[in-house]
């Protein structure tokens, strides 16, 4: 089934306790487009870059069944970029520098192929930007996924009250969700948040995993321990892709596969880590996804008695 992912496609500078980089790929949509691919090649992807981004990401990108008709190439402008130092923990970072460059008057433009897809991954972007995408659709996707941050709580509530009303599933943080909800309890933040539009919301909890919300029901999924963790950045966006990725294979938004799909999700976001920027996610074999996806069930499956 059809896929249109929007958000970024940018460059980062990162530094962690492990290593440090210069300027290399980044940006939401890059993530999530690759880790979907491995569960579908039918994407459309909707971004803006300058004339300064490599082709060789491109290609690789179409390589992967992703189509990029609706990535902007502004002549003369240059690609939003970030730079970051993680601390220690890894769990926590500093912005050094944001250059927002073409991204500052994104105007994003979906094309008539693309206008009618089958899920809608809306990666971090200005609310107002997600709204105007799912307004240039023709019909209504059979699930709108929302990615979003605390940045735009802080300066944009509003607006983003109004996008979340507009959607299926919402994927925030655990600080996120709190601040959102103004609730510390992640169950009582969930209840408040559902009450705000979505059917599903998924808290991400970095390397202790991410909580699967509806109405009736939680569902907990565990990290994977992993030997080496260079870089968490794109990690969420990796689980996001890997998420709706394989709901889009499976043709299925019961509740009972998305705890699937919060699996493959975890397993394509333990994959991003492992090396600097968007690196380890090119050139994965269906063996590599499945091995790993093993090694989370493996995690989790146990027999027990209470007799």
């Amino acid at each position: 089934m059809s896929l249109l992912v929007v958000g970024s496609v940018a460059f980062d500078a990162i530094e962690t306790p492990f290593g440090k980089t210069d300027k290399i790929v980044g940006g939401a949509a890059s993530y999530i487009a690759l880790a979907a691919s491995y569960f579908t090649r039918n994407i459309n992807l909707v971004s803006v870059v300058g004339d300064d981004f490599p082709n060789d990401f491109m290609n690789t990108l179409k390589t992967q069944g992703v189509n990029l008709e609706g990535l902007q190439i502004k002549k003369g402008e240059k690609s939003f970029f970030w730079s970051g130092k993680y601390h220690n923990d890894l769990n926590s970072r500093d912005t050094l520098e944001t250059q927002l460059n073409v991204l500052e008057h994104f105007n994003p433009i979906v094309p008539e192929s693309a206008k009618a897809p089958d899920f809608l991954m809306l990666g971090n972007l200005v609310p107002a930007v997600q709204q105007s995408v799912i307004k240039q659709l023709t019909k209504r996707p059979k699930l709108i996924v929302l990615d979003t941050m605390n940045f735009w709580m802080d300066i944009a509530l509003e607006d983003l009250l109004k996008t979340i009303a507009m959607i299926d599933v919402l994927t925030i943080n655990d600080s996120e969700a709190r601040q959102l909800s103004g609730e510390y309890s992640l169950v009582k933040a969930a209840q408040k948040i559902l009450k705000m539009g979505p059917k599903v919301l998924v808290i991400k909890k970095g390397e202790h995993g991410a909580l699967l919300f509806n109405n009736e029901e939680v569902f907990f999924a565990p990290a994977l321990p992993l030997e080496d963790v260079y870089d968490p950045t794109g990690a969420g966006d990796s689980f996001a892709g890997g998420f709706i990725g394989y709901l889009a294979k499976t043709k299925d938004i019961s509740f009972d596969n998305m705890k699937r799909a919060i699996i493959f999700g975890s397993a394509m976001a333990s994959f991003t880590v492992e090396k600097f920027g968007t690196e380890r996610l090119i050139g994965l074999s269906q063996e590599n996804v499945d091995e790993r996806v093993q090694e989370f069930v493996d995690l989790v499956q146990f027999d027990i008695s209470l007799v």
